[in-house]
């Protein structure tokens, strides 16, 4: 039986734009962590299409979507609650499902369902195995966790979405602008920080010292979304604020050691190598360190984002005419049509899109905004594949 509301559902699934997109690797790091959780083969973060599956996140599964007909989590949809199947070949409704009797020889399936702020489910998040299985109590309620936390990736996607296709309207709207990110400010600060709250109460509960690994991840992204929401907040300022800088006398290479350092733990999973060329004279500089760190993080920040795995960053500080700094990176290059729209608000370039690049499009222009206060300016170029940014000071 279908929800009675199937193409409000449906409708409400489609604005996420996750059907056929490329998998968020948050999704999939979260379906990792299932199968490491629960001991499982297979789990997958799926989307319930009016006639397919889709995984938008998995692991353990080589297809990227499979039949409704023969889907599991699509049995959560009018019941909105957790499916738990034991032994898939023992149960009359499921044991024909070609997916039970041929490959993956799914046995053991539990399916949380993904419900959206506005009611709707869109799919599930499940673990599934070629044995037989159970979840007792515990299992089941950090299920259903797993399952919010895939339904609060879906809906941060949906906002990106949204941003980006209001990118252009924005650009000339300042004040619907400042409208859109004060509501954005509210629905995910206020909420996240309480949640974030509530986290660390439970992690000071020795009842649930087990449940560390599930909160830490948790908790971490959490302050993800309250990172990006600052980051809206930073790179919406209105044209007419002007950016207070408090400066002081620093050695140019503390700004760099500082900025590498905040993005070692972007640059290590992607495996990206991330260099600073060694110092070779003292360069001391009048600069707001934590307003030239950040412009500086934006531009690494970028660098690696846009590197494949085994490529390279290369920071490094020049003194000579002038002081600057240096960002090179091994990665895609930008397309020449699209260097002179990089450091507008909001744009993201072909790639970036494609690929599903995390971000908005803001980290550029709060780093010309930043170096632009300091008198100075940044500068891109890149030739096909590698780019290099200069930030230079006056």
């Amino acid at each position: 039986m279908r929800d009675v509301d199937e193409e409000a559902r449906l409708s409400a699934l489609y604005s996420y734009g996750a059907l056929d997109a490329p998998r968020p690797r948050a999704l999939d790091e979260l379906t990792q962590l299932g199968s490491s959780v629960f001991d499982t083969t297979m789990s997958t973060v799926t989307l319930v299409d009016r006639e397919r599956q889709f995984f938008a996140g998995k692991t353990g599964v080589a297809q990227d979507e499979t039949p409704r007909a023969i889907s599991f989590c699509a049995e959560t949809i009018p019941t909105r609650r957790t499916l738990v199947v034991t032994d898939a070949r023992a149960d009359a409704h499921f044991r024909d499902y070609p997916n039970v009797t041929g490959e993956p020889h799914i046995r053991f399936y539990a399916g949380a369902p993904l419900i959206d702020d506005d009611g709707h489910v869109l799919g599930a998040f499940c673990v599934k195995d070629d044995r037989p299985g159970d979840l007792g109590p515990r299992q089941q309620d950090a299920l259903e966790t797993l399952s919010r936390q895939a339904t609060g990736h879906l809906s941060l996607m949906r906002s990106r979405l949204m941003l980006a296709e209001l990118g252009d309207e924005l650009a000339r709207a300042t004040q619907r602008e400042e409208d859109l990110v004060a509501t954005i400010s509210h629905e995910l600060r206020t909420p996240v920080t309480a949640i974030q709250g509530y986290l660390e109460l439970l992690a000071e509960d020795e009842r649930l010292q087990g449940y560390g690994r599930l909160v830490e991840p948790i908790y971490r992204n959490g302050q993800r979304l309250v990172g990006m929401v600052d980051h809206l907040l930073t790179g919406t300022r209105p044209a007419d604020a002007p950016l207070l800088l408090h400066r002081s006398p620093v050695e140019l290479h503390l700004v760099l050691s500082a900025a590498v350092q905040a993005c070692t733990a972007l640059a290590e999973p992607r495996g990206v190598e991330v260099v600073v060329e060694p110092q070779t004279e003292a360069s001391v500089v009048s600069v707001d360190l934590a307003r030239l760190t950040q412009a500086l993080q934006q531009l690494v920040r970028n660098a690696i984002l846009f590197t494949p795995a085994g490529g390279k960053v290369t920071v490094r500080a020049v003194y000579a005419p002038v002081p600057a700094i240096e960002v090179s990176d091994t990665g895609v290059g930008i397309p020449p049509d699209e260097l002179p729209y990089v450091f507008q608000r909001f744009f993201r370039g072909r790639h970036a899109r494609r690929q599903a690049v995390p971000g908005v499009g803001l980290g550029l222009h709060i780093a010309q905004e930043a170096a632009a206060a300091h008198g100075g300016r940044i500068t891109l170029s890149s030739a096909g594949a590698g780019t290099t940014a200069r930030l230079t000071l006056p």
